[in-house]
């Protein structure tokens, strides 16, 4: 379970890195999302990796770190979904204006110049 988290966190982070060093607008917004997933993802996987259990001590249970799940992580990750969900919207409004004012959807403003367009 471990290692197929640490995996997807890894192809999120990496594909993210990726995605926001590209030259398009689209490409950087879809970069930012993967990237927060990734950290949410990190962040939900701090509390811990423990199926079929409740979130908080059980009945009957001592309390202590072995019988208790942190349920702040997921509160976390809840808060961090609405705020990337709000700053991609805002993101995307902008990028859509940017476009409308410039031309071009990318990140520099300036679409790249064609090799066989200079020769010519």
């Amino acid at each position: 379970m471990e290692v197929i988290l640490a995996l997807a966190i890894g192809v999120l982070g990496g594909s993210g890195v990726w995605l926001v060093l590209r030259p398009r607008s689209f490409q950087v917004l879809i970069g930012l999302a993967l990237l927060s997933y990734a950290v949410n993802l990190f962040i939900f996987a701090m509390g811990s990796l423990l199926l079929d259990r409740e979130p908080i001590v059980r009945p009957g249970l001592v309390a202590n770190l072995a019988n208790y799940t942190d349920p702040l992580p997921q509160a976390l990750v809840l808060t961090a979904i609405v705020i990337g969900f709000a700053t991609s919207a805002l993101f995307l409004v902008v990028l859509l204006a940017s476009r409308g004012l410039s031309g071009t959807d990318h990140v520099d403003g300036e679409e790249p110049a064609d090799d066989a367009q200079e020769q010519r």
